[in-house]
């Protein structure tokens, strides 16, 4: 017959109680800080949308209807209004993308990039084909593109030196931005 040891039996139970409410205590403290977190984001967020406003729509059209496109302060800092581009390439029109950029001497920022695919243990297959290339019976993936901040620097290049830019093939966006430099 075996002793019944109650006394060592309730402590064991109080001790998983106190490991309940500590575990339930940190769950608490971590979804309180998930709230907070979602707080400060979405409050971020409608700052971010405040600040747009002010640096892309209130401040130019105030200093446009001043006459203004720079602004020394007092205290040394300025306050500058220059345009800001964007520029995409849709998939209905990266053919007629890519033909205008060749068209313009501008065909070498089309990056063309060829991708193969082999499966496990054909390694090599994949050192045939880079040598052989399409000799093995591969059909490779072409992918061309250009770089977003290519595209974004050549559209801002072209557009300041008032040379010819389609802007409905490139989806070129235009916005005014305000930035302001602090005296140090």
């Amino acid at each position: 017959m075996s002793n019944i040891d109650f006394e060592q039996d309730q402590q064991e139970v109080i001790q998983k109680t106190d490991n309940i409410q500590t575990l339930a205590d940190q769950v608490e403290k971590l979804n309180s800080l998930q709230q907070r977190i979602e707080l400060q984001e979405s409050d971020l967020k409608n700052t971010k949308k405040e600040f747009d406003h002010l640096s892309g729509e209130v401040i130019p059209t105030m200093m446009a209807e001043m006459g203004l496109s720079h602004l020394k302060l007092m205290d040394g800092s300025s306050v500058d209004v220059k345009p800001n581009y964007s520029a995409s390439i849709s998939i209905a029109n990266r053919e007629k993308a890519f033909n205008w950029l060749r068209d313009n001497g501008l065909g070498d920022i089309i990056k063309n990039e060829i991708l193969v695919s082999f499966g496990r243990n054909e390694d090599n297959k994949a050192a045939e084909y880079a040598n052989l290339a399409k000799g093995q019976g591969f059909q490779p993936t072409q992918k061309m593109k250009v770089e977003p901040m290519t595209l974004k620097a050549l559209v801002r290049e072209r557009i300041e030196a008032g040379k010819e830019m389609p802007t409905e093939i490139f989806s070129v966006f235009t916005e005014n931005k305000t930035t302001i430099k602090r005296n140090k």
